[in-house]
């Protein structure tokens, strides 16, 4: 499998399939027929030849073309122009994924702007590592339907054009598709193929059409025949159809009035996104689409985790889409364990991901969600059924808390690098708490709402008492924080609280009582949390200090905590609109306002937000989009309309 690209540029899909796509109109990873699971394509090239002597095509991912990309207002339809200006040839890709279907349309119109007539061929060259596997796939050239065909085991893809096609290759076709000469070969157990149409002679000025469909099915019939269907519907067709899908998507939400376009452009574009990155079937939400499949630098982002889903639900609530939201905590209930807790993150089929632990902040930020859920429809039906789910998961977190601290037991931190008891962990479990005890008592539950409030009162208090650190300005970012042995050692000896555990096997744990790192995640104690009051003394003096010592010198922006490595230690989007919103809530709408400009300054050329932004260059740095960031984004916008702020 070819090595992929970390950061790529642009999505499409339909919440089955997604695609992802750099700024060259290169397709870089294509997943069905779920957003996050298996990924197919190794390669996928088209190409223009030009008649004359020892003529090679010209691949459009090559030197010697010059792009511009932009979605189609208000969709998820993206057009890719390219231009060389040696052969004087301007190709106008349109890529998207037919809403309901399993088909991905790449339509273009090639226009020649040279001053002589070309004779012009149209190359694809479809390397398909079906399941992400080299071994056992299939490539097969299909005479009814005038496509190869893809497949291993229950994936098939089809490619294939209305147009006829003049050549085909089964099998080891890179080299014959840099020539366009391919030689026939109908069948092969390799990954790869391609097809090449004569599209005639083009005359200066003139433009020609060519539609290209990939279509996916459960077998090589079916693939087919889901072809045949998108031939004869048509490429124009299938683009009104998406077009219109996205556009009363759009309509469902809120009406906003934004004033500023940018603004404006990045809200819908976040809403959309919500969509792509949303399986339909089970509601839920991925992170983002995948980026390292290898966990080169992270432990990949295509998963369902229950904190970033619990804010993106919540800014999709916020924006108007209940039902997408009521589907996905509907989801939460069959991943549900049986006493009451939730794993790390789970593919979004609801099948258990790759895990590393529990992460109680996601525990909390589920059943905090739900009731923010709730409290925004008043929906009887939803709170009927997903009652048992919330009893089970706060009477977990009850059960889960420290008799020593108050505090949850230690489990790993939010950004995932450190096991501890950690604030921001609590303040999740808190509001988790009080949302289910608020439900409790409208369910006329009085004897459990009693019960889980005095565990979060229990949990407010020990924050209060315990973690206010005076020498950092903040509050303490961990109790119990694990160490290796020699920091432990170190800490011990300079008379710092120190904690050694032992568990059955004899294996050690070295602790610090207390972590006094300045993180953002501090903030969560009041937003979204409002554990702690947002204009409590001691709360304005720890955003102060975030502030004063996370701001990035270089580019502007907050960056997590001191020391991070995580690509470098760069400044995130969603940090920054978390300062944001904080900063709405106290009334500091000029500095809400700064930030959110900042984060918009920072989007890609499409609209998109990635996770971070290099401190040095301020070009995306990781992962795009992030759904997190998108939430952020749509939370803070909303938050500065709620307060008459947004168009000052």
């Amino acid at each position: 499998m070819r090595k992929k690209p970390y950061l790529t540029d642009a999505i499409i899909g339909n919440s089955k399939m997604l695609a992802s796509i750099t700024k060259d109109g290169q397709l870089q990873r294509l997943t069905w027929p779920a957003i996050d699971f298996p990924q197919h394509v190794n390669r996928f090239y088209t190409g223009v030849q030009l008649s004359g002597p020892d003529s090679e095509t010209d691949f459009l991912h090559e030197k010697g073309w010059e792009y511009r990309q932009v979605y189609e207002e208000n969709t998820n339809i993206l057009v890719t122009n390219g231009f060389n200006s040696e052969l004087g040839i301007e190709v106008t890709q349109k890529d998207f994924i037919v809403p309901g279907k399993d088909v991905f349309v790449r339509d273009y119109s090639i226009m020649n702007h040279s001053a002589s007539a070309r004779n012009l061929s149209f190359v694809v060259y479809s390397d398909f590592m079906v399941d992400d596997r080299k071994r056992y796939n299939t490539v097969l050239y299909n005479f009814s339907e005038d496509c190869l065909i893809h497949y291993f085991r229950q994936y098939a893809f089809a490619v294939g054009s209305s147009r006829e096609a003049a050549q085909y290759q089964c099998g080891n076709a890179w080299e014959a598709a840099k020539v366009n000469h391919l030689n026939g070969n109908q069948i092969m157990n390799k990954t790869d193929g391609a097809l090449s149409w004569d599209l005639g002679l083009l005359r200066p000025g003139e433009q020609v059409h060519f539609p290209l469909f990939i279509a996916a099915g459960a077998d090589i019939g079916e693939a087919a025949s889901v072809l045949s269907t998108a031939k004869e519907a048509g490429a124009e067709e299938l683009s009104m159809i998406t077009a219109s899908y996205w556009e009363d998507f759009l309509k469902q939400a809120k009406k906003m009035n934004i004033e500023n376009e940018q603004v404006k452009k990045i809200y819908n574009r976040s809403l959309l996104t919500f969509k792509l990155l949303n399986n339909e079937a089970t509601g839920a939400f991925i992170a983002g689409p995948e980026v390292d499949e290898d966990y080169d630098y992270s432990g990949g982002y295509a998963y369902c985790w229950g904190r970033d889903a619990a804010y993106i639900a919540t800014a999709a609530d916020k924006a108007g889409y209940h039902d997408l939201v009521s589907t996905f905590y509907y989801s939460t209930v069959t991943t549900q364990r049986e006493d009451g807790a939730w794993e790390h993150r789970f593919n979004s089929d609801g099948v258990l991901a790759p895990t590393w632990g529990i992460q109680i902040d996601e525990c909390g930020s589920i059943l905090w969600g739900i009731h923010h859920h709730y409290m925004l429809t008043k929906d009887e039906e939803f709170l009927k059924t997903i009652w048992p789910a919330v009893e089970k998961g706060a009477d977990f977190l009850h059960s889960y808390i420290d008799p020593e601290t108050n505090l949850p037991y230690p489990s790993n931190d939010l950004w995932e690098k450190r096991n501890g008891e950690h604030t921001y962990s609590s303040a999740a479990v808190y509001g988790g708490l009080k949302g289910a005890a608020e439900l409790a008592r409208i369910r006329n539950k009085g004897t459990l709402a009693e019960k889980w409030d005095e565990t979060a009162n229990l949990i407010k208090k020990t924050i209060e008492e315990r973690c206010w650190n005076e020498e950092t300005g903040t509050y303490l970012r961990a109790l119990k924080l694990a160490v290796d042995k020699v920091k432990y050692e170190e800490a011990k000896s300079t008379g710092k609280a120190v904690l050694m555990e032992e568990n059955q096997k004899g294996y050690k744990t070295f602790r610090l009582m207390e972590d006094p790192v300045v993180d953002i995640c501090l903030l969560g104690l009041s937003v979204p949390f409002n554990m702690i009051d947002a204009e409590d003394e001691r709360m304005e003096k720890t955003a102060e200090t975030i502030e004063k010592l996370l701001t990035s010198p270089v580019v502007g922006g907050i960056e997590r905590f001191p020391g991070d490595v995580y690509i470098g230690g760069n400044p995130w989007i969603l940090t920054t609109l978390w300062l944001a919103q904080y900063n709405v809530i106290i009334g500091k709408f000029e500095e809400a306002r700064e930030y959110l400009n900042w984060a918009v300054k920072h989007a890609n050329h499409l609209g998109l937000l990635p996770e971070q932004i290099d401190k040095n260059t301020g070009e995306p740095a990781w992962v795009m989009p992030l759904t997190w960031s998108h939430a952020m984004f749509v939370l803070t916008v909303i938050a500065l309309d709620e307060a008459g702020e947004l168009n000052k």
